[in-house]
């Protein structure tokens, strides 16, 4: 009798331990012969449009199976449109992805209208750089630094609310009282750096990436006022201030913190919720795997593109700590949003 328990009990753990590999083939299976979609929520041409499509040139070698992956530009809303179609209405098995704002995680938290999303309940794939946002303006402008901003007015393009182009412009300027006026309406950067060509507007909030590939850049027809982010980036001049520098009032300061944690979602690229989570974690694992890619990395340094990849497992920790903010700084920041709103 022992004899034959013995048989059975060898039996069924030679199944339990065996379908843990076939299971596992099976999700490695899924990829063979697919066409994942890369969705981006920015128009065509600037760092972001460049990082999706550099991203779907190398990603799928990093896929079992190899799968096609194909980038589509669905810009609109400062990226809520895509964002709110990846959590309601793109297929949840992993055949769609997307590159959205660093701003829209905290859009539920902060009250932002039209969001119809759970950040936490979304898949966060990866970003591939830490990139720092700037408040930027034409060397000829009356505006020479972010201390005559208290001063004098600066005339800055945007395109959709909630997009870092219109939120910080607007926020500063009504939290830290920054003589901004913002002009939205541009479809995305590229226009809006076209627009400052042309002296429809002064200034922009953006990337310093994105900022850095501009030939007005290069050619020394720009200022850069100040970081908006938490700590300074090495990347950027050390004379350029953080935007906390305009306050010493620890209030002020604890707001700005929390206003500017998006900074520390770099370009985040992530999936619809409710994905079997094998799938989930093949790509999460692919995309950290591009990030070291030699000829991902290659080829990124002849588009001019650092990488400094954030994983998913961090986005959506960094996600999560933002959303236990004590509830007094979040009233603070959301009341100076809602007024902007009015």
């Amino acid at each position: 009798m022992r004899k034959i328990l013995a048989a059975i009990a060898a039996t069924a753990f030679f199944w339990a331990i065996a379908g843990v590999p076939a299971f596992a083939q099976k999700e490695e299976d899924f990829f063979k012969g697919k066409t994942i979609s890369v969705l981006i929520g920015f128009g065509p041409g600037g760092a972001n449009d460049v990082w999706a499509r550099l991203l779907a040139r190398h990603m799928p070698r990093h896929i079992p199976g190899e799968p096609g992956m194909v980038p589509q530009n669905v810009p609109g809303a400062g990226t809520l449109k895509l964002a709110n179609q990846l959590y309601a209405v793109a297929p949840r098995d992993g055949t769609v992805f997307g590159l959205i704002s660093r701003g829209i995680p905290i859009e539920p938290l902060l009250g932002g209208s039209n969001v119809q999303l759970d950040p936490q309940a979304m898949t966060w794939i990866g970003s591939p750089d830490k990139d720092t946002s700037v408040c930027a303006a034409r060397k000829d402008a009356k505006v020479k630094t972010m201390a005559d901003l208290r001063t004098t007015e600066l005339a800055m393009g945007a395109t959709g609310s909630g997009a870092d182009t219109a939120i910080y412009p607007e926020f500063l300027a009504d939290f830290l009282g920054m003589k901004f006026k913002t002009i939205k309406g541009y479809p995305g950067s590229n226009e809006i750096v076209m627009a400052m060509e042309r002296n429809e507007v002064q200034g922009i909030c953006v990337a310093f990436q994105s900022i850095s590939r501009t030939r007005m850049f290069h050619d020394g027809e720009l200022n850069i006022l100040f970081q908006a982010g938490l700590v300074k980036d090495p990347g950027i001049p050390p004379d350029v201030p953080l935007a906390t520098d305009m306050t010493t009032n620890k209030a002020d300061i604890d707001a700005l913190r929390l206003f500017l944690a998006r900074a520390a979602l770099g370009r985040p690229f992530v999936a619809p919720p409710g994905l079997p989570p094998e799938r989930a974690e093949i790509l999460r694992r692919a995309f950290m795997e591009t990030m070291k890619d030699p000829a991902f990395i290659a080829e990124a340094l002849r588009l001019k593109l650092t990488v400094e990849p954030i994983s998913g497992d961090e986005i959506a920790q960094t996600i999560a700590e933002i959303y236990r903010t004590p509830a007094d700084v979040v009233q603070r920041v959301t009341q100076a949003l809602g007024h902007l709103a009015k």
